[in-house]
């Protein structure tokens, strides 16, 4: 792994490419992300996994994907499941905290269950942002609650669930999403909340969760932390808050660098987000050009993002031997009683 390259990369069909398995052959990113784009049948997606992890020499690569529940669901019935959004489990935490806790490690659980069944190993869940009143729809309810101690537990819940089957977490966003009034894929969000309000609330779920191995940044500017930068590419954010104050050690990779919330050609955003101390570059789309100019900028993995991405790999894939079928039993259950 020590030549990896600090990126994670998309694709834009079934199965790679000549061009791709040349591309990612030659430039040995460190992981990978699928997307419904990918996906078509059990045997097609076993066998891109497979593929993918072929290109960079056979390793178990990390393979990602953005599995919820709820709207945000990349593998979806026959392939999966269709699952609830966070917002239903807060919903059953608020009614009983137990049954709440205990269907929030379930669904995880079923999650990984679905996924290894692919050779997918990382999910970018749990979804740690904390809305507040008028903050735009982009989480809505992808999160668990409106206030950050529901946040904090249900997300540390999911996040064991995943793991208990082998998949590691990735928590979002970062040092926080949810003051948000505008949608980071389409425009830069600013927040103007003081310090303390942001430490006294946003934080709150990610400083509970700071023991996690991997992390996704926010595309948001945070007035009073760095007013000229999103915190993706803000090295005061990062350092000062996300590895200070929050206590984050993990692995942090950007949000998805496509977004219109970042400025400057791809090339230019990838080499802002290295300089920022993002471990890792998250490119999302699959767009070949983009990806050069990705793969340009981004270093070889070395210091402690190197060791970051050693811990990371040496997590992957421990389980717990758990029933599927008793577990979706007592999920279901817990559903329909609620």
């Amino acid at each position: 792994m020590s030549d990896c390259k600090a990126m994670i990369l998309g694709l834009k069909g079934h199965m790679p490419s000549a061009e791709e398995i040349a591309f990612y052959r030659g430039e040995q990113p460190w992981g990978f992300i699928l997307f419904a784009r990918n996906l078509s049948e059990p045997q097609q997606i076993s066998d891109l996994v497979a593929a993918l992890r072929d290109t960079v020499g056979g390793r178990n690569a990390p393979v990602l994907i953005d599995q919820e529940g709820g709207r945000v669901q990349r593998l979806r019935p026959p392939l999966a499941p269709s699952y609830p959004a966070a917002a239903v489990l807060g919903a059953l935490y608020n009614a009983d905290k137990a049954i709440g806790q205990r269907a929030a490690w379930l669904m995880s659980r079923l999650h990984a269950f679905d996924l290894m069944k692919y050779g997918i190993n990382v999910d970018c869940l749990p979804v740690l942002d904390v809305p507040v009143e008028g903050s735009h729809n982009v989480i809505g309810d992808r999160a668990y609650g409106t206030d950050p101690q529901t946040v904090s537990i249900m997300g540390l819940e999911a996040a064991a669930g995943l793991k208990a089957g082998g998949v590691l977490p990735v928590i979002k966003h970062m040092p926080g999403h949810g003051r948000g009034m505008a949608d980071s894929h389409h425009d830069l969000p600013v927040v103007t909340a003081s310090r303390a309000e942001l430490e006294a609330h946003d934080f709150i779920p990610f400083q509970a969760a700071r023991h996690e191995l991997m992390a996704m940044s926010a595309h948001i500017v945070f007035t009073a932390l760095d007013p000229n930068n999103p915190a993706t590419t803000s090295r005061y954010v990062i350092e000062e808050i996300i590895r200070g104050h929050i206590g984050f050690d993990g692995l942090l990779m950007s949000d998805d660098i496509s977004m219109n919330a970042l400025k400057g050609t791809i090339g230019e955003r990838a080499k802002a987000i290295v300089a920022g101390g993002c471990d890792m570059v998250l490119h999302c789309h699959g767009h070949m050009d983009e990806m050069i100019q990705v793969a340009e900028a981004a270093p070889v993995l070395s210091g402690k993002s190197l060791q970051r991405a050693k811990a990371v790999e040496a997590a992957l894939g421990r389980m717990d031997g758990a029933d599927e079928a008793a577990i979706r039993a007592e999920f279901e259950g817990l559903l329909a009683t609620a």
